[in-house]
């Protein structure tokens, strides 16, 4: 079928595609929020307070979670903005922008441009992507640099360079020095999988990849070198409550496989169908059709393997079902593999011909348009977001109404109109998170909202104190000034007095109880925002959910 466009349809694209854009901008000046990206930003900031750009540390003690990679440049983007919530959000957005730039290039050279447009359209408008350019961990870090690697390594393969080898290692190295070794498996699985499956086995065992791992692994001396000097030379460090604890081996193994063996210090407990159930939601308003595409491509490559390209399932499944066997699983994990996803959707839309087809799919995808739309008004009447401008509400009845209306007006053919309205809906949601629901939420992150209200009210520049928690990570970032964590029972760890504390409402008569003049200056309605319930979304049954914090003078 030949779907070339016109002239409208183009202006429509490049609409589409600038706003698919900056919907993945607009929670760039939203709170960051507690506890993960609170403590990563903290820990860069601290990392540039103190100069030292090779060891990590959190509340000034040795931190072992995860590589330096995201917080090297979170560090610089600090350096050159400050220490701001943009500042720390902007390099996370600016890699999956990289992601997406590859996604179409990946796409394109397996495809057609037709498929790359739309495999762009898809992964930007995936829910979990955009949620995570909000809450910026890793991952969106991880999501660019994985497809990146996959695409270089794909080009040296095909075009037998050493530069599209050289850059595909250095991605890849950088993918390591993000999240650990586990990112090797979708790189290796996509270039590895394609092979394997089409039986070309001397591309396979080709010297490159030899070369390909030397490379690797010289890329990766920087972070070998920085968990040697912090760790692996003081073994007197207590870190995970033991001593000896070796940084090299903690990268190579307990990081990643010890997590996917429960074996290692960082625990937790797997359901094999955990990803399965969270794709369902993290993907929308595609993931239906991703389900489709997966299981045609599937069915109807098994019957001629050497003539499809397997780059992507392999990339995708391998490390899905590898995810899924694992013992610790946490639902942004699945990100990394989402450019492949896209891709696979994207060429089974394009593909569609059957007019029975069409209609059964565009069937679905108005159920997922009417379900998702009908839960942020749900929504909306629950929560009653305190920050809903006439500017939000006007943009979302335009975008409504284009929804609704403009596909009549426009000559749009097969996959076309399916992808036009699920694009449409895509933005109407998260346009809403973004510019309504997300703001309004973030004000019951008293962690934050106290750490702005001392910046401004500090005037005598009293020291400032907390009680050195996870929740309180957005409470020592965003602070002016050096927060001290204490322990409330001991008066010996105490700053000189007089000095600002924020601590929690029934925390404030213990400190009294101990003999100290404590008065509270400020009160902060406070929620741990990442952990949404019913009862707290409801207006009606709030306030049984919140908690109280207090900023204090204490005497």
């Amino acid at each position: 079928m030949d779907y070339t466009l016109t002239a409208i349809q183009t202006k429509l694209l490049y609409l589409f595609l600038g706003l698919a854009v900056l919907i993945n901008f607009s929670g760039l000046l939203i709170p960051v929020q507690a506890p993960d990206a609170a403590i990563y930003a903290l820990i860069a900031k601290t990392m540039v307070q103190h100069h030292n750009y090779t060891e990590l540390f959190y509340h000034g003690t040795d931190w072992l979670d995860k590589p330096h990679f995201p917080f090297w440049i979170t560090a610089l983007s600090f350096q050159l903005f400050g220490f701001t919530t943009g500042a720390y959000k902007l390099p996370g957005i600016l890699f999956l922008m990289m992601g997406a730039f590859y996604t179409y290039l990946f796409a394109k050279e397996l495809y057609n441009k037709q498929i790359a447009v739309l495999s762009v359209f898809i992964l930007l408008t995936a829910q979990h992507i955009v949620l995570s350019n909000n809450d910026v961990r890793a991952e969106p870090y991880l999501t660019g640099l994985i497809i990146a690697g996959v695409y270089h390594l794909y080009k040296s393969y095909i075009n037998n360079s050493f530069w599209q080898l050289f850059f595909g290692c250095l991605f890849t190295a950088c993918a390591v020095m993000t999240k650990g070794m586990f990112a090797l498996i979708p790189i290796g699985g996509a270039i590895a999988g394609h092979l394997i499956i089409t039986r070309q086995w001397k591309p396979l065992f080709n010297i490159r990849w030899l070369i390909a791992i030397l490379l690797t692994f010289i890329f990766i001396l920087p972070e070998l070198w920085c968990l040697y000097q912090q760790f692996d030379l003081h073994p007197e460090k207590v870190v995970f409550g033991t001593k000896g604890v070796s940084g090299i081996r903690f990268f190579f193994w307990d990081s990643q496989f010890g997590r996917f063996f429960n074996t290692g210090p960082i625990k937790g407990s797997g359901d094999p169908f955990f990803f399965v159930h969270t794709v369902l939601w993290a993907f929308l308003p595609w993931s239906l059709l991703m389900f489709a595409a997966v299981f045609q491509f599937i069915k109807k490559g098994v019957k001629n393997t050497r003539e499809k390209e397997w780059f992507c399932i392999s990339g995708a499944l391998f490390t899905f079902l590898l995810f899924s066997a694992s013992s610790f699983q946490l639902p942004h994990y699945l990100n990394i593999v989402f450019p492949f996803f896209a891709i696979i959707t994207a060429q089974y839309l394009y593909a569609v011909t059957s007019s029975k087809t069409i209609r059964a799919i565009s069937f679905v995808q108005v159920f997922v348009i009417v379900l998702m739309l009908s839960v942020i008004t749900i929504l909306h009447y629950l929560f009653r977001p305190g920050v809903f401008s006439w500017y939000t509400a006007s943009t979302l009845l335009m975008l409504f109404l284009m929804l609704i209306f403009l596909p009549a007006f426009i000559d749009l053919h097969g996959y076309q109109k399916i992808a036009f309205r699920t694009l449409l809906a895509s933005f109407i949601v998260n346009l809403y998170l973004n510019l309504a629901f997300y703001p309004s939420l973030m004000h019951y992150q008293a962690s934050s909202e106290a750490a702005g209200w001392i910046n401004k009210h500090n005037t005598d520049n009293l020291p400032v104190a907390d009680n050195g928690d996870d929740t309180a990570a957005p409470f020592e970032f965003y602070s002016n000034k050096p927060v001290t964590a204490i322990n409330i029972n001991s008066k010996e760890l105490l700053p000189a007095k007089p000095f600002l504390l924020y601590i929690s409402a029934d925390d404030v008569n213990a400190l009294k109880a101990s003999g100290l003049h404590v008065q509270a200056l400020n009160s902060f309605q406070n929620y741990w925002v990442t952990r949404l319930t019913i009862p707290f979304l409801n207006r009606n049954t709030r306030n049984k959910e919140l908690t109280t914090m207090v900023v204090a003078e204490v005497n």
